[in-house]
């Protein structure tokens, strides 16, 4: 394996588990660079202003920091381990934008998609809508607290819908809402076994753990 991607809802803990597998395995990192940009905490207060905005500057970062990391290969981490795919743009885009601006929007997502790096596997873990809530709340980000339920269901229901139209790399959604991996070292030693496999089918398989 060389091309790992942890995904999941807001609130899920996929950087928390990204950082720790990096750490454990000796992974090359990529983390979405997202606290820095200018439309997010204005994205929270007003959805509809600043969406388009937001999303456009979400796909370009994106794009040019996949590219450049996944493409420039390290020697000493020969694993690439990153807490976001580009996909993730038209999944959120497609639940914030107006029909014609996400029209807009997936024409220039679509003409350089088809330039990213497919990585080898892509884990999505699931976690209950209270869950998320409750761990959302808990890391206190300010401009985050207006996030309602709404929301993330509709984010998670974006994620299972491209999720049914991938068949070129293997996608794992693992259950989590009965484990701690940052608590719990055998929790997170499961994880690790399980994510390390490389007889995943192409497209969709399924895991709870408990």
């Amino acid at each position: 394996m060389q091309f790992l991607v942890i995904e999941g809802n807001i609130g899920s803990g996929k950087t928390t588990l990204a950082k720790m597998l990096a750490d454990d395995l000796n992974a090359k990192l990529i983390l979405e660079q997202f606290a820095d940009n200018p439309f997010l905490p204005k994205f929270y207060k007003d959805q509809e202003r600043y969406s388009f905005p937001l999303e456009l500057s979400f796909l370009a970062d994106r794009y040019k920091q996949i590219k450049k990391e996944v493409l420039n290969r390290d020697l000493f981490h020969p694993l690439i381990l990153a807490d976001y795919y580009f996909s993730k743009t038209a999944i959120f885009a497609q639940n914030t934008l107006k029909p014609d601006e996400y029209h807009l929007f997936r024409q220039i997502f679509d003409m350089v998609s088809d330039n990213i790096p497919k990585p080898d596997l892509y884990v999505y873990l699931h976690a209950d809508t209270q869950n998320l809530l409750a761990n959302i709340k808990k890391r206190g980000r300010d401009y985050e607290q207006e996030i309602s339920a709404e929301y993330l269901d509709n984010i998670r229901e974006g994620y299972f819908n491209y999720f049914r139209g991938i068949n070129s790399f293997p996608i794992l959604v693992i259950d989590v809402n009965n484990i701690d991996f940052v608590e719990k070292k055998n929790h997170f030693q499961q994880l690790k076994i399980i994510l390390l496999k490389s007889d995943y089918k192409l497209g969709i398989n399924r895991l709870i753990l408990t």
